[in-house]
């Protein structure tokens, strides 16, 4: 099972739960992908975490509506200087949505939007390193930006937070970029502009790897949950697409 002290700088490195049923929710992914959950103390305000066999996997937290946000997943890419990316990105075409911010001991953060509009988080580890294990089954193994701004959002990522962009198709139907090359990439930003719906802007999407794409679906529909996008077989495995039953959608890998 891969697991990892560090995430590489640049790389997704936790990802989040907003919830406004978090009972409901916990229970949830305790069924779908074997996660357990431990609060994180009453000193982070209800704040959780879920470990896969006993290694972190993901973050939690209740979402009360006073923020006036959908429940949904989010992504944390790994930073040294968390100043730096605050102070960057509104000269590459972002926004900063939360300054930097110390989590105690734990680290510190803050969120932003890229130039097509889609948030993500920057945290700089302090105790809290990251999630322990990926890529295998009811753990996370795959991140992507669907972006309405390819150009700007590939350069935004390169020179805010790093990345080491390789182009993988530059096709007028099917522009892809990849963090780190071939079996060592991280993170994808594809050009969506084409397709996104209306109503959706760009977004990060978390991939979670399963035994079987198909199974689990039929599982999140008897638990509650919704399927978006039904399975099917790509070049890159079986995807698809579900909520769970608040409402908070994911995509699901078979690689």
């Amino acid at each position: 099972m891969p697991t990892r002290i560090d995430a590489p700088l640049g790389a997704p490195c936790w990802i989040e739960l907003f919830s406004s049923d978090p009972d409901r929710s916990t229970d949830f992914y305790a069924q779908v992908f074997g996660w357990t959950m431990e609060p994180a103390g009453e000193e982070y305000g209800g704040y959780f975490n879920f470990a896969k066999n006993g290694q972190k996997v993901a973050g939690g937290m209740r979402n009360d509506g006073t923020m006036g946000m959908p429940d949904g997943w989010s992504i944390y890419l790994a930073t040294d200087n968390i100043d730096k990316v605050a102070d960057a990105t509104p000269p590459h075409g972002g926004f900063v949505m939360m300054p930097p911010m110390q989590v105690m001991e734990l680290g510190s953060m803050a969120i932003v939007s890229d130039p097509g509009a889609a948030v993500i988080g920057a945290w700089q580890p302090g105790l809290h390193r990251g999630f322990e294990v990926f890529n295998e089954p009811g753990t996370p193994s795959w991140f992507e930006l669907h972006t309405n701004n390819y150009d700007a959002s590939v350069a935004f990522y390169r020179d805010v937070f790093g990345w080491d962009l390789h182009t993988m198709s530059d096709d007028p139907a099917f522009r892809y970029s990849t963090f780190g090359k071939d079996d060592d990439a991280l993170a994808g930003i594809m050009d969506a502009q084409a397709f996104l719906p209306e109503g959706l802007g760009s977004h990060w999407s978390i991939y979670f790897e399963v035994d079987d794409v198909d199974a689990s679906l039929a599982q999140i529909v008897e638990l509650g949950g919704t399927i978006v996008e039904q399975a099917e077989d790509t070049p890159y495995g079986r995807l698809a697409r579900a909520a769970d039953p608040t409402g908070a959608v994911f995509k699901l890998r078979k690689q």
